[in-house]
């Protein structure tokens, strides 16, 4: 897991995101091999909750009930989060099942199956889908632009 290279645009979208949203990650690896990735991403987290910190992996919802009571303490109510991630099996159907909105990042768009991830069972189905972190920003940059 250490040695995973990160997405090529990972790095940059997370930068840009910082200076407009707290970052939050709820990682399915233990603390230190997500110190290890994290130094390819290059951004400080607001709050990091990893699978080491909860007991258990995702999808299983103790890990987003320990994700919305750590951004609760940081005086962020629900309403206020956009759940970001590629995993339809691990993030897009335990988030919405918690009522947290979703945007999934579908790096395999236009190509057949699900890639290395299980296929999922439940609401699926993110608020807003983009291809990669870089489509996301830039949507981001052109709604700042008008508003």
């Amino acid at each position: 897991m250490p040695r995973w290279p990160a997405f090529a645009d990972s790095a940059t979208a997370l930068a840009y995101l910082k200076q407009h949203y707290k970052l939050v990650i709820l990682s399915n690896v233990d603390r230190a091999s997500f110190a290890e990735s994290n130094k390819k991403l290059q951004v400080a987290f607001d709050k990091i909750v990893t699978a080491e910190d909860v007991g258990s992996y995702k999808p299983d919802l103790r890990n987003f009930r320990r994700l919305l009571a750590e951004l609760e303490t940081m005086g962020l109510r629900k309403e206020q989060i956009l759940h970001t991630a590629q995993s339809l099996f691990h993030d897009v159907v335990p988030a919405k099942a918690m009522g947290l909105k979703t945007a999934w990042i579908n790096r395999r768009k236009g190509r057949p199956g699900a890639g290395a991830t299980v296929l999922p069972k439940g609401d699926a189905t993110p608020d807003i889908e983009f291809p990669s972190m870089a489509a996301f920003v830039a949507a981001h940059r052109e709604q700042a632009k008008t508003g």
